[in-house]
């Protein structure tokens, strides 16, 4: 950890890794905002600005009135259930092993519907749209250039490639359109809410039973949840007894 010294307030220095931490407190989502140097800036004043007042309560003697006391009461259950919790629940685990024998015994919950690779090029016409189909169809140019110069989704960088789906995925237009569209055949302009698609599909998938491989991940965290909800569930009972008065 970075022991570069950020600031000074009455004697304690602030260090880099201090602010790091400080930083990991302050909600997710704007935690990748931090490393724009404006956001970084503001952050830092906050940072600063959160000791400062801290030395003021200090000085005018907060921390020996009646409600700083009530409040630092109510923190210290508050983070002493939750280290307990933590500490209940450290040793649950799956087993790889687990996962297996679950996924073989229930095989019959993991099956894929039919699902379908393609591409698409978004426009904002139906005009435009058969203007570039009308390109793609003469071999003035392929259908991945037109994405990249004319799609107006970000999938244009892979020209066009929205990947793999299945149905209900996409909006109703234009998942119809692409199970019932031909292998390799341009079809469209397909009107939805976006807009105006152009779409060729690359592959088609027949419904089937997905591998463990697959779903072994999904299978460890769900009884992992179990798990950890039936540890939980008995240590409160445990504790019930324990603790209360009938």
């Amino acid at each position: 950890m970075s022991q570069e010294v950020l600031a000074v307030i009455a004697g304690k220095e602030l260090t880099q890794a201090d602010f790091d931490e400080f930083l990991q407190r302050i909600p997710q989502e704007q935690r990748a905002q931090a490393s724009h140097p404006q956001a970084k800036q503001y952050y830092m004043d906050q940072f600063i600005a959160s000791y400062l007042f801290a030395k003021m309560g200090e000085d005018d003697k907060i921390d020996e009135t009646e409600e700083y006391k009530k409040i630092m009461e109510g923190l210290k259950k508050e983070v002493l259930s939750q280290l307990a919790m933590t500490k209940v629940l450290e040793d649950v685990a799956i087993t790889e092993e687990e996962a297996k024998e679950f996924f073989d015994a229930n095989e019959e919950q993991f099956v894929k519907g039919e699902t379908v690779q393609a591409k698409h090029i978004l426009v904002d016409s139906e005009e435009k749209g058969n203007e570039i189909f009308k390109a793609i169809e003469s071999q003035e140019t392929t259908f991945e250039e037109a994405a990249g110069e004319y799609s107006s989704c970000p999938s244009k960088e892979k020209g066009g490639d929205l990947g793999e789906f299945g149905k209900g995925q996409m909006v109703k237009e234009f998942e119809d359109a692409a199970f019932a569209a031909e292998i390799g055949k341009v079809i469209g302009p397909v009107q939805t809410q976006f807009g105006y698609h152009l779409i060729k599909v690359e592959k088609k998938n027949a419904p089937g039973a997905k591998t463990f491989e697959e779903v072994k991940t999904e299978i460890a965290n769900n009884l992992l949840q179990q798990r950890r909800a039936a540890v939980f569930n008995a240590k409160i009972e445990e504790l019930k007894a324990k603790y209360m008065s009938n």
